[in-house]
């Protein structure tokens, strides 16, 4: 018969009718027969026909049966639904942890990209200074060699004509008429027999370099490591003569083995490990860990009196197997091995059912390892929350605060330069690659910035310096854009100058008259304008004398409105009246005091004395107003990196602009 087919919905008086289901408590082995006993022993629903097979079965009522075993899988599940807290507790935990470890990954990121263009930095300005002491050191040699060309032509000349006219007047007749030029002829024909030309090389030709470059390359092929283990703290444990007695005053030595997730011993070093002895009260003892580089660390302690001590041993902010540890700490060993093992030896006090963060009351970190990440920690100083200001320093140095981080925001630069102060409590910030200034209050409180990248009038491609006018305008020496623009103290654009003159504008200044003062980094030359952009003077050209420049950065104006000028490659500051005659010159490549690897930054304070940023040399010098040096401002616990604009606060402190290390910091500065 063939067999017909419906669709789902098709509707066919031929379906099926369905017997009416059985009773509740139907029996599953005899139909139309009720269930009301439970056989104990075979788990199943009995009839009255069932019970010959289970006669000799325990059995109960069905009722009380079912009452059972609904309160069975009720506890059953009760059970089951307690895990699931515990399950979420670890989750958010495992999130925790893994939201950090991206974090460090972005970390570690940026620290990379910063780091390498920090090289790619110091290996321009390399490039930068050898291409000059190249051009320098030609010019030098070119001059000498074409001073030797031009005389020797000029001697070649005038022997050539001499003899040319003594050859025509010996070619005529004698006579009384031409004696007299004879005779002046035979006189010059002397002078020239005699003449000193320089027939001998006055320079050489070398021009030769080198460059060891292999050891470079091998540090480079070695350069960074990434570090990291698989350590977990529920596989790591403990050991050793620390954990079962300790006795006053004596070392106490711990060792930790590190594990990974499946128990495997770890091989390597690294881990971030903790370690602390502290009394219920919460004081603690401190100690040391070493890490021995194979995936085991020691923790030495000393207990200095008798009590009852924990001992806490975390791994990555967690407890390993059995801590925290407790412990008994006697006078004598022998006094300590009259007590009961039980209060001798350490002892589990916590179970390792679930993660622990490692939080403990009144407990303070100690003993961390050497696995601390340090170039990945960041110091996220904001201008936008409080400036982190000095309390306590390991080293004492200047340093009040630093403001600042790499970024795009209010309150972080990204290659920073320029730096100036205003007579009303202002710190101005050129924030070069952001393309835009900041301003602050002398406390480092973020104020407001402007700035609008571009290359129209009123607009910033590379802003470098910056200068606040006694009539409050603030005037920006933009590199790119090869002008100086005016902005009012709101930050509205008013005017530029300079442009179709200058070829590189790096920093600006105002003299006492109120003209602007422009540093051209490329041309060479200090240019003086009125602030309506008439040029009024400029001096300075390429090259290493007094007069000359190379690469020079910004300037600053003494009491006696002089020109201070840094000279970057030619590493020395020189001081230049407003007509461009030299007044003093100091300073010299090299290390020492008074020396300088490539001058940047510049002010002056009120006494005449002269501050700089040594820019090679990561660090601000202070000289007297006659060049000589007088000290530093001291750094040492906050070290700068490639250290540009320096300027004095309306307070009387030196705040410079921490290029390598994208902030700003403000020094105290007694004058």
């Amino acid at each position: 018969m063939e067999a017909h087919q419906h669709s789902p919905d098709s509707s066919s008086e031929e379906c099926t009718v369905l017997e009416a289901p059985p009773g509740k408590n139907a029996c599953p082995q005899h139909a139309g027969k009720v269930a009301d006993l439970y056989c104990s022993a075979c788990k199943c629903a009995l009839c009255e026909d069932c019970l010959p097979n289970h006669a000799e079965h325990p059995k109960v009522a069905l009722s009380q049966a079912l009452e059972q075993h609904r309160n069975n899988l009720q506890e059953r599940l009760g059970t089951v639904q307690d895990r699931l807290p515990q399950i979420s507790d670890v989750l958010s935990f495992v999130k925790e942890i893994l939201q950090q470890l991206t974090n460090q990954r972005a970390s570690i990121e940026e620290d990379i990209q910063s780091s390498f263009e920090d090289l790619h930095k110091q290996l321009d300005v390399r490039k930068s200074v050898l291409l000059m002491e190249l051009e320098v050191t030609y010019g030098l040699k070119q001059k000498v060699l074409q001073a030797q060309i031009d005389s020797l032509l000029r001697g070649e000349g005038d022997i050539t004509t001499t003899c040319t006219q003594a050859e025509e007047a010996l070619a005529g007749d004698p006579c009384v008429a031409s004696l007299q030029v004879e005779r002046e002829l035979w006189e010059r024909l002397g002078e020239l027999a005699g003449l000193g030309l320089p027939c001998q090389p006055e320079e050489n030709d070398q021009l030769d370099l080198v460059m060891e470059t292999d050891g470079l390359r091998k540090s480079i092929h070695n350069l960074g490591t990434i570090v990291t283990t698989s350590a977990v703290a529920s596989q790591s444990e403990a050991m050793g003569a620390g954990l079962e007695q300790c006795i006053v005053g004596h070392p106490a030595s711990v060792t930790i083995v590190t594990r990974d997730k499946s128990g495997g011993a770890c091989k390597s070093g690294n881990a971030i490990l903790s370690a602390e002895v502290f009394t219920p009260d919460g004081s603690i003892v401190d100690g040391e860990i070493v890490d021995h580089k194979n995936g085991t660390y020691e923790f030495v302690y000393t207990v200095p009196k008798e009590g009852d001590f924990s001992l806490a041993l975390r791994l990555y902010d967690q407890h390993i197997k059995g801590s925290p540890f407790k412990l008994t700490v006697t006078k004598t060993l022998e006094a300590e091995l009259d007590v009961s093992p039980s209060t001798t030896t350490a002892t589990n006090s916590a179970a390792n059912a679930t993660p622990s963060t490692g939080s403990s009351e009144g407990a303070k970190r100690r003993g961390k390892s050497p696995g601390q990440k340090k170039k990945g920690s960041k110091r996220a100083s904001s201008a936008l929350g409080t400036p982190r200001r000095k309390t306590q320093n390991p080293i004492e140095d200047d340093l009040i605060f630093r403001i600042g981080t790499k970024g795009r925001n209010k309150g972080e630069f990204t290659n920073l330069q320029g730096v100036a102060a205003s007579s009303n409590g202002r710190i101005l910030i050129a924030d070069s690659n952001n393309q835009c200034v900041q301003i602050f209050s002398n406390e480092g409180e973020f104020k407001s910035r402007f700035g609008v990248r571009g290359r129209s009038p009123g607009q910033l491609q590379r802003p470098t310096g910056v200068a606040v006018h006694p009539s409050g305008d603030i005037i920006i020496a933009d590199y790119d854009n090869k002008w100086v623009s005016i902005f009012s103290c709101e930050g509205k654009f008013k005017a530029k100058l300079g442009s179709g003159r200058l070829m590189g504008p790096k920093g600006v200044s105002v003299d006492q008259n109120g003209h602007v003062i422009v540093v051209d980094n490329k041309a060479c030359t200090v240019f003086i304008f009125q602030l309506t952009g008439k040029l009024i003077t400029k001096f300075g050209s390429r090259g290493n004398g007094d007069k000359q420049f190379a690469g020079p950065h910004f300037a600053a104006v003494n009491k006696n409105n002089e020109i201070i000028v840094t000279d970057f490659h030619n590493h020395s500051v020189k001081v230049f009246t407003l007509e461009g005659e030299l007044v003093l010159k100091f300073g010299s490549n090299g290390e020492g005091n008074g020396q300088f690897n490539a001058p940047t930054g510049v002010a002056v304070d009120i006494n005449g004395n002269i501050i700089v940023a040594d820019w090679g040399n990561s660090r601000i010098q202070v000289f007297d107003g006659s060049g000589s040096f007088l000290s530093y401002i001291n750094t040492s616990a906050d070290p700068l990196y490639g250290p540009q604009g320096l300027a004095l606060t309306s307070d009387g402190h030196v705040v410079v602009a921490d290029s390598g290390n994208h902030c700003f910091k403000v020094y105290r500065y007694l004058q």
